[in-house]
This record gives structure tokens, C-alpha cells and sequence, in this order.
């Protein structure tokens, strides 16, 4: 059976110095150590939570000045087609202008020659006929 005596009170002094020994030997510091690890851990989750935000704000200007930079080109680029477009069309309009001219002297020059033409054939045709009609007449006109 189990008796209460003095020595009850020695094991209870005993616990008590072993805590209080176990405290200062290992129990603080080993809180201490778990303390340091949850502020390290705490700091880098903060950390990592701040360079993410750096990172999705870097990425937002760069889409951004991506998406300006495009526009900037398409712009660029339909500046560049409209200019191309007018000097299209004003070569076009001086080769055509040109055409038109030339067409014009070549005709002015074929009307020329057949007015020419027309009058020499006329001519030749009256003194062919004077020609026809002395032989077919047998004397002269």
C-alpha cells in the first residue's frame, strides 16, 4: 500500500527542480528556437508575398508597354501603307498622264500622216485616172 510520508514531499522538491532545471536547460531554449523559426518563416511568406506583388506589378507595366508598344507599330505600320498608298496613286496618275500624252502625239502623228497620205493617194488617183481615161479615151484630157 501506499503510504504518505516525507518522502512524497522530497519527489514533489525533486519534480520541481528537475522543471525548474529542464526549463532553463531545455524547454527556453528550445522555445526560443521554434520562436525563431516561426519570425523566419513569417518573414520569408512576407517576403515571398512582396516579391510576388513586385513581380505582378513589373509584369502589368511590361504588358502594358508591350500592349503601347503594338499599337505604336500598328500605327506606324498603317502610317506607312497610307504614304505607300498615296505615292501609289500619284505614280500611277503621272504614268497615266504620261500614257495619255504620248497617246495623244501618236495619234496627232498618225492623223498627221493619214492627212498626208490622203492627199498624196488623192493626188495620184487623179493623175492615175487622167492616166486611165487618155488610154481608155485615146487622147488626152
Amino acid at each position: 500500500m501506499i503510504s504518505i510520508d516525507w518522502t512524497i514531499l522530497l519527489q514533489f522538491v525533486n519534480f520541481i527542480v528537475l522543471m525548474v532545471v529542464l526549463n532553463a536547460i531545455l524547454y527556453r531554449p528550445l522555445r526560443n528556437m521554434l520562436k525563431q523559426r516561426k519570425e523566419t518563416i513569417d518573414g520569408s511568406h512576407a517576403r515571398a508575398h512582396e516579391l510576388e506583388s513586385q513581380i505582378d506589378e513589373k509584369m502589368a507595366r511590361y504588358e502594358d508597354k508591350l500592349q503601347e508598344a503594338k499599337l505604336k507599330g500598328n500605327q506606324e505600320k498603317n502610317k506607312l501603307r497610307q504614304a505607300a498608298a498615296s505615292e501609289e496613286a500619284t505614280l500611277l496618275g503621272e504614268a497615266r498622264e504620261e500614257a495619255n500624252q504620248r497617246l495623244q502625239t501618236v495619234k496627232s502623228q498618225v492623223a498627221g500622216e493619214a492627212d498626208t497620205a490622203g492627199k498624196k493617194l488623192k493626188a495620184d488617183a487623179e493623175s492615175l485616172a487622167n492616166s486611165i481615161a487618155t488610154k481608155i479615151l485615146g487622147r488626152a484630157l
